[in-house]
């Protein structure tokens, strides 16, 4: 329950420390999606989405996990925890999925004959 309401508030934060404080030419237009607490409060999984192709999702989380000690600190900063989760940064995958089921099924009705 606790982790669930730390994860939301890590959302909000880490949304704002991106986009406002990282100056990083590598992170693009890039949204946080989820973020996952561990139980224990010990590691958080930050779920990202980035708008471009292969290239530009690397370039991203280059550039994440070169910030990464900033990002943890100005988090610690704003939240108040005893320890600062350890921040593991993986892309959301369920948006690309979503997609290409709309596609699949968009696809399925124009192929259909009409009635």
């Amino acid at each position: 329950m606790r982790a669930n309401r730390v994860g939301e508030q890590m959302k909000k934060e880490l949304g704002d420390i991106i986009s406002r404080k990282l100056k990083d030419p590598r992170i693009g237009f890039l949204t946080v999606t989820d973020v996952r607490v561990s139980g224990d409060l010990q590691i958080a999984k930050v779920y990202i989405s980035v708008l471009g192709g292969e290239k530009k999702k690397e370039e991203a989380l280059k550039g994440l996990e070169k910030a990464k000690g900033f990002i943890r600190s100005e988090i610690g900063s704003r939240i108040r925890l005893r320890k600062t989760p350890e921040l593991e940064f993986e892309f959301d995958e369920s948006i690309e999925y979503g997609n290409r089921i709309e596609t699949l099924i968009h696809e399925l009705h124009s192929d259909k004959p009409s009635e």
